[in-house]
Parts: C-alpha cells; structure tokens; sequence
C-alpha cells in the first residue's frame, strides 16, 4: 500500500537519526524494520538512544569521540548500578520548552526510554552475528532492570476508559449534532464555509471511527480503491504493515457515499490522490494528516460536549463497547480491532458499571419471583 506523507516524513527523520548512530543501532533498527515493528516506534527508540549515548559521553563512560562511535563493548560493560543511575537522570532531568517553562519526564516517557534500551540489548546479546557467528556480546545489563508498573484489575481499567467515551445514545446524539446543529455554533462566515466544504468529510471520518473501531494511522492511510461500498468492507493497514478487511456499519456506508459523491468535486485535485481523506492545500488536494484528523474529533466532540473534546481512539474504544453491549463476542471484536492479544480485548467486558448494575438488578428480580414461587407452592 502507498505511504501516507506522513508516513515518509518519519522514514526520512529515522534516516537522519542513523547517520549519528554506531553501526550496530543501524543494524538494529534494519532488522526490526524489516520484522514490520512500526516507524513510528523506531524513530521514538531512536531518540531515546541518542539521549542515552550523549548521557555516556557526559559522564565520562565512553573515550569515544561522539555517539556513532561508542563501540558495544562500552554497554557490555555497564553496571547494573549505571543504568540505574541513567534512569534516576531521566526522571530528574527538567525539560525546557520555548515558551521558558520546565517539567519532568512523566513515568510513560521514563519507562519508554528503557523499554528501547531492553530491546535493543537483547538484540545485540541474541540475534547478532560475529565473524566467528557469536553474538556481539551476551552480558545483557538491562535484563537486570525491573519495571514496576502499576498493576489494576480488568474492571478498573476498563471503568477508566468507559469515563471518557460515547454510550449507545450519545453516538447517535453527536453524529446528529455534527451533521443538523454545529453550523449553529459557527460565528465567522469564513468557518461556516470551510465548514460546508468539509462536512461530507468529516461526517465520514467521524461516522468510520464510531462504525467500525479502526484507528486513527488506519483511517489517515486508507486508500480510496480499497473501499468496497457494496460488501461494506475497508481494506486497511494494521501495525506491523499487516493487511487486514474490516467490516462497516451502514451508517458509516452512507457517509462515506455522500463524501465521495463530492470529494472530486470540491477538492481539486482528489483523484490523482490515492488516499481517501484529503483537504485543499494552496488550492490542490493533499492526504489528510493524522494531526488534522486528531484535530477535527476532538474540535466537534469538544463543541458537543460543551468542554473538552476527546481523541479517535476514544471514538474506538466507544464503538468497542457499542459492539459488546448489542451482543457481539470477544471474539469478533478482537478481529474488528486488529487486535493481536485477546485480553485487550476483554477490557470492554468490563466496561459499563451501569450495564453491571442493569445485570444484577435483573438478576435480583428474577430470584424474587423464584422465592415468591417457592412461597406459593408452599
């Protein structure tokens, strides 16, 4: 499938990155490339290994002139008690932004940097290959470094996602405000006209993410070709580059036809774009990025909501559990998700303490009437 720019844009930073890389990162980052882990990811490791180099150089644990030239022996040698320290450093170390102010990394950015460094030793102690045909080196350091994460139960994690989605009712409720109400809310006559200009669009992608669960990088590199109107069906690319068909909801069929009944009309340039969502860019039609379209979910769920908006992949997780609650299986909805561990899947089993509550209501009613039944035949 074609690349979004996007998706170019991160392959071009990764080959930027490399070229301050020691060979053996470089080596890295091809291997797992090519075992389809995402570039996003990649470069995200990326970054966390040049902080980490320019941590040896200033501390003195490396001769070496500059990163790319910071042999493997240096990180075979390292002390369990040198990690460690390189971790208290990331949480201590203030982060200054341009607008002057300061911050600490948060425990997610922390455990991300040793996530890549855990995985880049294991690479270098497991799957390379000397002259000799023996790993780089197999004192492995980080093996020794324990995560502590916070443990919770499926229910509470589940409960913390269902805080933040649409129920049943509130998706149908937004899509009609999206489509009837928000022009209301529009003061400007410039955004009242982009707003028309966009509206099929919008609805579409809108209508996508709330009828079939697909993700935010799934919906921004969906190809127009792949649409099959007819079967209802989206060919799309999941993590790690894997093909996969999804199934849509009607509703989402009929907004997706209104789109692309206008999309070549009103955006010039549309049909020698290959990817479905486009905007007008000096005039001329370009891909829709995953920032606009992070943009746009959270600008009209924020005006439904009347507060703050939220992101696609809550849209997501409100579909998850739309499909849970109408009857679907665990099993199905890990298909419709892509999801490759079905016990991520079952967070949305768990999801609605008010579905709960509805269970054991019924539950206490049905004993009632079964006691009542004893008492009579008694």
């Amino acid at each position: 499938m074609a690349m979004t720019p996007e998706e170019l844009q991160v392959l071009q930073r990764i080959e930027t990155q490399l070229t301050t890389m020691p060979f053996y990162v470089v080596e890295y980052i091809r291997s797992k490339k090519r075992a389809g882990l995402s570039a996003n990811t990649l470069l995200q490791y990326l970054y966390r290994y040049q902080h980490f180099f320019k941590w040896l150089l200033r501390e003195g644990l490396t001769d070496a002139a500059d990163a790319a030239s910071i042999p493997y022996s240096v990180l075979e040698k390292l002390r369990k008690q040198d990690i460690e320290l390189y971790i208290e450093y990331l949480q201590e170390e203030s982060i200054h932004y341009e607008q002057e102010t300061t911050k600490k990394r948060g425990k997610d950015v922390v455990n991300l940097s040793v996530h890549a460094l855990k995985s880049l030793f294991n690479y270098l102690t497991k799957e390379t290959e000397n002259e000799e045909g023996e790993s780089y080196f197999y004192r492995n350091v980080m093996s020794k470094i324990v995560l502590h994460t916070k443990k919770e139960t499926a229910s509470r994690r589940a409960q913390k996602i269902s805080s933040v989605i649409l129920n049943d009712q509130e998706i149908h409720e937004f899509l009609h405000f999206v489509e009837f109400e928000y022009e209301e809310l529009l003061e400007s006559a410039i955004a009242k006209q982009r707003f028309k200009r966009d509206k099929e669009r919008d609805l579409a992608i809108l209508s996508l993410f709330l009828g079939s669960g697909i993700r935010l990088a799934e919906t921004a590199g969906m190809l127009t070709k792949k649409v099959n109107l007819k079967k209802k069906l989206i060919d799309i690319k999941r993590k790690g580059a894997k093909e996969d068909t999804v199934n849509i909801m009607d509703q989402a069929i009929e907004h997706l036809k209104a789109y692309l009944s206008i999309r070549e009309a009103r955006y010039k340039g549309a049909k020698d774009v290959p990817f479905l969502f486009v905007t007008l860019y000096g005039g001329t039609a370009r891909p829709l990025s995953r920032r606009a379209i992070e943009n746009l979910v959270g600008k009209y769920t924020a005006a439904f909501a009347q507060g703050e908006g939220i992101s696609p992949h809550k849209l997501r997780h409100s579909f998850a559990a739309d499909f849970i609650r109408n009857g679907g299986n665990i099993v199905l909805l890990r298909d419709q998700l892509g999801h490759s561990n079905i016990e991520t899947t079952s967070l949305y089993t768990n999801l609605s303490s008010k579905d709960q509550e509805q269970v054991l209501t019924r539950m206490g009613t049905n004993r009632s009437k079964k006691n009542m039944q004893i008492e009579e035949d008694c």
